[in-house]
């Protein structure tokens, strides 16, 4: 999953060195038992499925090894984007897509969204990392449970829409992909300044 580090050279600006820096390799046959591949043939549902899970699982695993002041660390200053914070969102998307919309419940309220502007990101000096990350468990294993029933076809709705907009399942679940595989790049960023630790 992670790389290692080897010293190398560092350029400025000119392209002439200025001395010793890391330079982050990719170490070869490191997985995980947890995160498969999504095969190269397969249905439409298996498909949307596997790549879902896979997408999940990395998320988790660009988590693990970390301190939890290490997870809620900021390292690009402009950005309110962290690990934690991306597990936290990530719960909400999973909630919002998977209930409200897919099962039309707006009864299921958001974890954080409500309380303010981007509060499932930061602050989070309060936050518990171990209930946050039973939290988004609990939404991904509410998700699956909602969706196995479902055909691809099942049409849910926007809480509060009055226009009479539907979204499928087929849809939530390509959305779902996107959504991950977007933070999934956030995360590798994160990681890799956090602690240098590199890896698809």
């Amino acid at each position: 999953m992670y790389g290692c580090q080897v010293p190398s050279a560092r350029f400025g600006a000119s392209g002439l060195s200025t001395g010793p820096r890391v330079r982050r390799v990719s170490v070869e046959g490191l997985s995980d038992p947890r995160r498969t591949d999504p095969p190269l043939v397969a249905g439409e549902r298996e498909m949307l499925e596997t790549w879902l899970e896979f997408q999940r699982t990395t998320l988790l695993l660009k988590c693990e090894g970390l301190e939890p002041d290490a997870l809620r660390s900021r390292p690009v200053e402009s950005s309110l984007l962290s690990l934690h914070g991306l597990v936290r969102h990530m719960a909400e998307v999973e909630r919002h897509w998977y209930t409200r919309v897919l099962l039309a419940d707006p009864s299921a309220a958001p974890h954080w969204w409500d309380e303010a502007p981007d509060a499932e990101l930061w602050p989070l000096e309060d936050a518990d990392w171990d209930e946050d990350l039973a939290t988004w468990h609990r939404e991904c294993e509410t998700s699956r449970a909602n969706a196995a029933p479902l055909d691809l076809d099942h049409l849910g709705s926007m809480p509060g829409d009055t226009r009479g907009e539907h979204v499928s399942l087929r849809w939530i679940h390509v959305h779902m992909i996107e959504e991950y595989a977007r933070h999934n790049g956030h995360a590798d960023l994160l990681r890799e300044l956090v602690d240098g630790a590199v890896g698809d």
